[in-house]
């Protein structure tokens, strides 16, 4: 983990878009809770229940789109209400309150819980 930034890499067998490996997962239990399918500024991501404003489990596409790869990251809240809102919110404390999604427990729980997700998908053997 770099100062906040903390993801897995996954690997799938077969290819899978965003939105069809959702489908593979929507019903499957995970220790982060149940996945949503969120659009965020234009293009999809799987998200888990937000611990925070600044601490949420995505689950995004590899670089070249469609495939078998993805990243399972620790993410602020998806939306892109909550982008504008977070990124005033940084600028009036002049970044401080941003250091709550790098700092603490709910920091710490999901960056568990980005670990434990990635396990969790590498052995559904999708």
């Amino acid at each position: 983990m770099a100062f906040g930034v903390h993801y897995q890499t996954i690997q799938t067998m077969q290819s899978y878009t965003i939105q069809s490996l959702f489908e593979a997962i929507k019903d499957k239990p995970f220790t982060a809770g149940v996945p949503s399918l969120v659009n965020h500024c234009g293009y999809d991501v799987i998200t888990f229940p937000p611990l925070d404003k600044r601490n949420q489990v995505w689950i995004t596409p590899g670089v070249n789109g469609p495939g078998n790869f993805f990243y399972v990251q620790k993410q602020e809240m998806a939306g892109a209400d909550n982008i504008v809102t977070n990124a005033v919110t940084n600028q009036l404390t002049f970044g401080v309150a941003g250091l709550k999604g790098k700092f603490g427990q709910n920091a710490r729980q999901c960056e568990w819980l980005v670990d434990m997700t990635a396990y969790e998908l590498s052995v559904m053997g999708l």
